[in-house]
C-alpha cells in the first residue's frame, strides 16, 4: 500500500515550486516519484507525429516522493501513517490523526 496516491492532495516541500499545492495525476512506485498537476513544469520540444504538431509543450515532469507530503484539513503538509480499522488497512494522517481515505 502506498503513502501517495493518485488524486491525492499534496504540497511540494523542496525544489522550485516549494510550497505550492496541486493533485497527483500519476504515482511511479518503482522510481520513488509522482507526477503533480501544474508543478514542476518543463518545456519539451517534440516531433510532429500523427496524434500532435511539433513544437515546445509545457508538460509536468516527475518529483521525487521524499518532496512531496499530502495535505492535512488545515493546509499543512502532514506525514501518512497506517491503521487497521473495521479490519481494513486505512492511511492516517499524523499531524491530525483523521483518515485520509474510506
Amino acid at each position: 500500500m502506498q503513502k501517495i496516491r493518485k488524486g491525492d492532495k499534496v504540497v511540494i516541500l523542496a525544489g522550485k515550486d516549494k510550497g505550492r499545492t496541486g493533485e497527483v495525476i500519476q504515482v511511479m512506485p518503482k522510481e520513488d516519484r509522482a507526477v503533480v498537476r501544474g508543478v514542476n513544469m518543463v518545456k519539451r520540444h517534440t516531433r510532429q507525429s500523427q496524434s500532435q504538431e511539433a513544437g515546445i509543450i509545457n508538460k509536468e515532469a516527475p518529483l521525487h516522493l521524499s518532496n512531496i507530503a499530502i495535505v492535512d484539513k488545515d493546509g499543512k503538509p502532514t506525514r501518512v501513517g497506517f491503521q487497521v480499522v473495521d479490519g481494513k488497512k486505512v492511511r492516517v494522517a499524523k499531524r491530525s490523526g483523521d483518515v485520509i481515505d474510506g
